[in-house]
């Protein structure tokens, strides 16, 4: 058992208005879904969401077709064995017909203390971050992963 937490953050540019356009009518129909499929999923721990029960009105940056999805997990290889090994490869693999396809990283993963949660600005500052550095121990990728911290990482 770790200290620790996977956090992670994916963004994305819908490609027409969530509610008003019927190229995003799928998209929105099937959120419900697919939290409660995260939140049954082994190693899940919490996702943001606002009172609508999901996080597409949580807005931080300028532009307002950018969405956010932040959780938090107990390792990196529940977080993966949900988004690539569940019923949610379905819904991954038609994002091209709600999202716009990115030029700079719209995801990244760290490590935090359990029993923290991260805030969507922190989750934003980690993908700039991501963009700027490329993978570290701050900020990463699945396919350029880093270990749990020490458990002396931990604040005394």
């Amino acid at each position: 058992m770790t200290n620790f937490h996977l956090a992670q953050i994916n963004i994305g540019r819908i490609r027409a208005p969530l509610i008003t356009d019927p190229i995003m009518k799928d998209f929105v129909d099937q959120l419900d879904t697919i939290n409660a499929l995260a939140e049954a999923s082994p190693g899940f721990v919490w996702r943001l969401q606002s009172d609508s029960g999901n996080a597409t009105d949580i807005l931080i940056y300028e532009d307002e077709r950018i969405l956010l999805n932040m959780s938090v997990w107990e390792s990196v290889d529940a977080l993966f064995n949900y988004a690539y090994a569940s019923d949610h490869t379905d819904f991954f693999r038609r994002r091209g017909e709600w999202f716009e396809r990115m030029t700079t990283p719209h995801m990244a993963l760290w490590w935090i203390p359990a029993g923290t949660l991260p805030t969507p600005h922190e989750g934003k500052h980690r993908i700039e971050y991501l963009t700027e550095h490329g993978p570290t121990p701050y900020a990463f990728t699945f396919k350029q992963r880093f270990p749990v911290p020490d458990q002396d990482a931990l604040p005394k």
